[in-house]
């Protein structure tokens, strides 16, 4: 008689960067014949894949490991807080193993000390496009590791080092393999997305009948061969973003752009040691919804930058209004611990951050009001993410997963989850529209 299979619990804490690693790591898993665990008293062992990114974001991983040692008591963490583990040992010294981010060998092999892996070595577990902790109509593709920018408020090259790029065959093979399993929407997340490449100096990998170049623009195009919505995510303003404009005004990848710009004041830029020239910013925003009429932008930024004033958050609020970007997120500075940000300036009170932020927000949904109601009476195609007898939630091409609306759809016809639909819009809110598919 067979032993039963052993039983993984997991914990996926972070960004979508993170999603694709706790992915990785389940599939090897799961094809060497691990099951999943829904609760983590019904396990063999419980993993939990934590965010270091933030003070806030520890803290979560750290009730959630506290969680899993109260619950299990056999728990092994990766991840980003993983690469700095002194003060997860320290809290929790009866931890099985502490790896770092990317580190899907330690933490396998982690697995296997803990719990060996009991199933016929030869017997295929595993469907082709891998374990997905998404819907199956939409996925994450990963395209690199790593970051080359030093951005003074941020230790992600810390945690998960230098720019690597995988190869574009590697990277579209990937992503045909999603496709054919039924993935309708590609959504592209690397730490730079526009940055891809470089460190290889654009090589390029077979893929079909042809060689690919690791280029941004090369992959996009590529990537809009197959059939699915492609969405591109941390796409930081290089020159060359310029150039995949004319692929969203063709159909052939999402008329979407997900560009953290962090501010508009040249000075606080400087400090961030962003790109500093946001006057130039407006002009190519011009020049890209010229090309391309229903370019949709989502940005995010931060108020109270150390030292910001109150003139430096204002010429933020004037950038804002004249550029009129359709989607935009805003956070209040929280110091992370080894970034240099923490001494460049005056810390910004709490009080005078969450005010900041109130503006802001406030500003932009007069802007995103006026932009969805320019909506109404437009079809627009619509993926469906949820699905009732008589109504249905979904997203327009204008709009990411979890981040960004939703379209509220009635329909006549059932429509089921994956499906995209045309909706004619008929009533707008700040962030959602409500439509009756035709």
């Amino acid at each position: 008689m067979n032993a039963p299979a052993p039983k993984i619990s997991f914990v996926s804490l972070g960004c979508p960067k993170a999603l694709v690693d706790s992915e990785r790591i389940l599939t090897h898993l799961r094809a060497e014949g691990y099951e999943l665990a829904r609760r983590h008293d019904g396990a063999d062992v419980v993993i939990v894949n934590t965010c270091g990114f933030l003070d806030s974001a520890k803290a979560e991983s750290l009730q959630a490991i506290g969680d899993a040692m109260a619950e299990n008591g056999r728990v092994i963490v990766t991840g980003c807080m993983g690469a700095q583990p002194e003060e997860i040992r320290e809290k929790y010294p009866n931890l099985l193993a502490v790896t770092g981010p990317q580190a899907y060998e330690s933490v396998v092999a982690a697995v296997h000390e803990a719990v060996p892996p009991a199933h016929d070595p030869f017997l295929d577990l595993v469907p082709p496009q891998g374990v997905k902790l998404t819907p199956r109509h939409y996925a994450y593709l990963k395209i690199s590791e790593g970051c080359n920018n030093r951005c003074t408020f941020c230790i992600i090259p810390q945690l998960r080092g230098d720019l690597v790029s995988r190869p574009a065959g590697d990277v579209l093979r990937e992503a045909e393999k999603l496709v054919k399993a039924g993935v309708r929407e590609l959504l592209v997340v690397s730490q730079d997305t526009s940055a891809y490449g470089i460190d290889t100096r654009y090589a390029a990998s077979p893929w079909r009948d042809r060689e690919v170049r690791a280029r941004f623009y090369d992959l996009a195009a590529a990537l809009g061969e197959l059939g699915a919505w492609v969405r591109l995510h941390y796409v930081y303003p290089y020159p060359h973003v310029d150039e995949v404009i004319p692929l969203m005004a063709e159909g052939r990848i999402l008329p979407y752009l997900d560009m953290p710009l962090q501010h508009a004041s040249t000075a606080v830029l400087r400090r961030m040691r962003r790109p500093g020239n946001q006057e130039k910013m407006l002009e190519r925003i011009r020049a890209w919804r010229a090309t391309c009429p229903d370019l949709a932008i989502r940005s995010t930024f931060i108020v109270g930058f150390p030292g910001e004033t109150e003139a430096e958050f204002e010429e933020l609020l004037a950038w804002l209004k004249e550029a009129r970007l359709e989607r935009v997120g805003c956070f209040q500075y929280e110091p992370v611990r080894g970034a240099p940000a923490n001494a460049l300036g005056e810390a910004v009170p709490d009080a005078v951050k969450a005010e900041r932020q109130r503006r802001f927000m406030e500003a932009q949904a007069a802007i995103s009001l006026r932009l969805q109601k320019a909506k109404v009476g437009k079809r627009l195609p619509v993926i469906i993410d949820e699905a009732g007898p008589t109504l249905a939630r979904g997203r327009s091409k204008y709009d990411a997963p979890e981040i960004d609306g939703s379209v509220h759809v009635a329909f006549r016809r059932p429509v089921r989850v994956g499906d995209i639909v045309t909706v004619k819009i008929e009533r707008a809110d700040t962030y959602d529209l409500h439509g009756t598919a035709v």
